[in-house]
């Protein structure tokens, strides 16, 4: 089997191939593109195409690059006047796990309504064996050479967990206007904690929310699905199609490992809006999302504790006091990215010590007496 590396490096060059010959451009066999009259135009430099004005010829200085979507064709070096303010940008807030087609409909529409302005990608830190198989840095490493025309634009910062620690981060960089852009799903749920904030954690002249359709709001579940069915023939169709088979089975082979289940799983587990009627089944019987529970948006990461019980929704507050309201398949039982539920992680209890050593990366402990342990710093 093919590295983790190499399978990012052959999707870098076939996603340039591809993107150059949509383009109509003529390739040499050595990285040069060249259009029908014949004029140098592109270059394959790092499995990106780098593209440069209609008089550009092989042997003379290279001019200063520009970054072009694969649905556009190639423009002047010339840098064209922003349309928008000069502190205004354009941001997105996803999980993009695992990224698909569907990611790269959203990031090229998010290209398109930032009109030649700054935009940036946070891509969601939350990780877990079931609903978010990808660790944040292998996610993002996907992402940026599945989507190298944006990979500038793609953020890895660990500090971003949620989408006011994006606002407040903008805020203090100095930005007076942002543009947040989600799917149409989630449109006004970003909208109403967005604005809703503004002038307390935050301070911006102005907040928009725009929201885009996805061809398929439900493709990531679906792929998630795919995987632990052992469907590679389905999971083919939904992820980018810049990739050829051996790749997207390498893909497929990388989230089969990630995904964490048990051969009797429970879809609503996986997937949850693929399985509605079975999530709200245990949702009414209180074996999950109970009042006092810690639980995590997996829309904008704010992780609070249920404070009331919707019919398919919950009332959360976060330790800072802002409340949410998610609907029920868009949280998680929050786990700190270790794995192990808060309702685990009592002090005094066995599982707080699996828990602890756990993070230290101790399997054993010698001459150490647990129930002794356990009866000292048990609960009261």
């Amino acid at each position: 089997m093919k590295s983790f590396s190499n399978f990012l490096q052959e999707a870098k060059s076939s996603k340039a191939s591809i993107q150059a010959r949509r383009l109509g451009l003529t390739g040499d066999g050595h990285g040069g593109w060249y259009d029908n009259n014949g004029e140098f135009t592109a270059k394959t430099v790092g499995g990106k195409l780098k593209f440069y004005n209609q008089n550009q010829v092989v042997g003379r200085q290279d001019p200063q690059q520009d970054r072009t979507p694969s649905n556009q064709q190639p423009v002047s070096t010339q840098v064209a006047t922003p349309k928008k303010t000069k502190n205004s940008i354009t941001i997105a807030f996803g999980r993009f796990n695992p990224p698909t087609l569907s990611t790269e409909e959203f990031l090229n529409d998010l290209f398109e309504i930032a009109n030649d302005g700054e935009y940036r990608i946070y891509p969601s830190r939350s990780t877990d064996s079931k609903k978010d198989p990808l660790d944040p840095d292998t996610k993002i490493d996907i992402m940026v050479n599945l989507f190298p025309e944006h990979q500038e634009a793609i953020v890895n910062d660990e500090n971003m967990n949620t989408i006011f620690d994006v606002l407040q981060s903008l805020n203090e960089e100095g930005y007076e206007e942002v543009i947040i852009v989600s799917s149409s799903d989630r449109q006004s749920e970003f909208e109403n904690l967005a604005t809703k904030y503004n002038g307390q954690l935050y301070n911006f002249s102005n907040i928009e929310v725009i929201g885009v359709g996805e061809e398929d709001p439900d493709l990531d579940s679906k792929i998630r699905k795919s995987v632990v069915e052992n469907d590679f023939e389905t999971f083919k169709l939904g992820v980018p199609e810049s990739l050829n088979d051996k790749q997207k089975k390498e893909y497929f082979n990388i989230l089969k490992k990630s995904i964490n289940v048990k051969e009797n799983y429970e879809l609503w587990e996986i997937a949850p809006r693929l399985d509605f009627h079975n999530l709200r089944d245990n949702y009414v019987k209180g074996s999950i999302f109970n009042i006092g529970d810690i639980v995590e948006n997996m829309n904008n990461g704010l992780v609070g504790k249920i404070i009331r019980r919707g019919a398919n929704y919950l009332i959360c507050v976060t330790e800072n006091n802002i409340m949410f309201k998610p609907w029920i398949y868009d949280v998680k039982e929050w786990t700190d990215n270790s794995g192990v539920p808060a309702s685990q992680r009592e002090i005094g209890t066995d599982a707080f010590r699996k828990y602890v050593m756990k993070m230290v990366g101790m399997k054993k402990i010698n001459n150490f007496n647990v129930k002794n342990f356990i009866n000292k710093h048990k609960k009261k």
